[in-house]
């Protein structure tokens, strides 16, 4: 363990010289476990040479806005959040296969036209090495548009960030992994600000229940659960079986179902075709 620790700080070291390398830069930052550690380790290696740009819709829940908010106040460190509605990009509504690419392609051209205007050379998002084993269109719209992914550039995955930011006492080294609430909708689905409430008030219900790593899929009128295989026995005991059924039906859902293989992330890619998981082609 100790052997195993001096790497991932040898990893950490490596990070901040790659940051400190790039002078100055924007960190898209959404609150979550990775963008946290990612703009912590830039604020070390940049200080006031570092600003945080979050980006505020309906498909990213108003408790991560504000956990986001306070990090940047508590760390002294310049907060930019900026009005990216995906829902009026066009064809996003339609829920493509090549979703996160228009999100993100939207995005990042906006923080870099934030960060030139105030004079930063570069933008930072928070992909890890882990990422590189799912289908992440997201990630063609960072190449494209130039956008740096230091913690992949550092060999860091998703074990070590949260052991690393254990250690440099960050609050969310044991948050629960987050994705924004459009990628709980099944591929061809219309997404609407109505589904989009419906989830994001279920998904408030499970974590206020005390469930840890918890995602509301939606087909339709139909919300499929997963939490983690450990939890499935509490969530079925009589008393929160029968709350969580009775607060979806009143949220809008038609059928409440839990996902016996729980808690998995991108579940919703599982329907895709080898041949669809290729890169995205397309513009904005």
């Amino acid at each position: 363990m100790v052997k195993h620790m001096k790497t991932i700080r040898e990893k950490y070291q490596t990070l901040k010289e790659y940051l400190s390398g790039l002078q100055s830069v924007a960190v898209a930052f959404s609150g979550g476990v990775d963008s946290t550690f990612l703009l912590k380790a830039a604020s070390e290696a940049l200080g006031e040479k570092v600003i945080a740009v979050t980006a505020s819709s309906c498909s990213f829940p108003e408790r991560e806005l504000k956990e986001a908010r306070t990090f940047c106040e508590q760390n002294g460190i310049t907060h930019i959040v900026c009005r990216s509605e995906e829902l009026d990009i066009e064809g996003f509504r339609q829920n493509p296969v090549n979703r996160c690419y228009l999100c993100k392609h939207e995005l990042f051209e906006k923080i870099w036209e934030i960060a030139r205007e105030r004079g930063i050379r570069a933008v930072a998002e928070g992909s890890n090495l882990d990422d590189n084993g799912d289908y992440r269109p997201g990630l063609i719209a960072v190449k494209e548009l130039g956008v740096k992914s230091p913690l992949r550039e550092a060999g860091l995955n998703k074990e070590e960030i949260r052991l690393l930011s254990k250690e440099l006492g960050l609050p969310t080294w044991n948050k629960q992994s987050f994705a924004c609430l459009s990628s709980r909708f099944v591929y061809g689905e219309t997404i609407s600000e109505e589904k989009l409430g419906m989830v994001d008030k279920a998904e408030q219900l499970l974590l206020d229940m005390g469930f840890h790593q918890i995602r509301v899929r939606i087909h339709d009128k139909l919300a499929r659960i997963e939490v983690r295989p450990e939890d499935i026995e509490e969530l079925v005991k009589e008393e929160n079986r029968g709350k969580i059924y009775q607060v979806l039906k009143e949220l809008g859902f038609a059928y409440v179902t839990l996902d016996l293989g729980g808690y998995r992330t991108g579940s919703m890619n599982e329907t895709l075709d080898i041949t669809k998981k290729q890169e995205p082609t397309g513009g904005k």
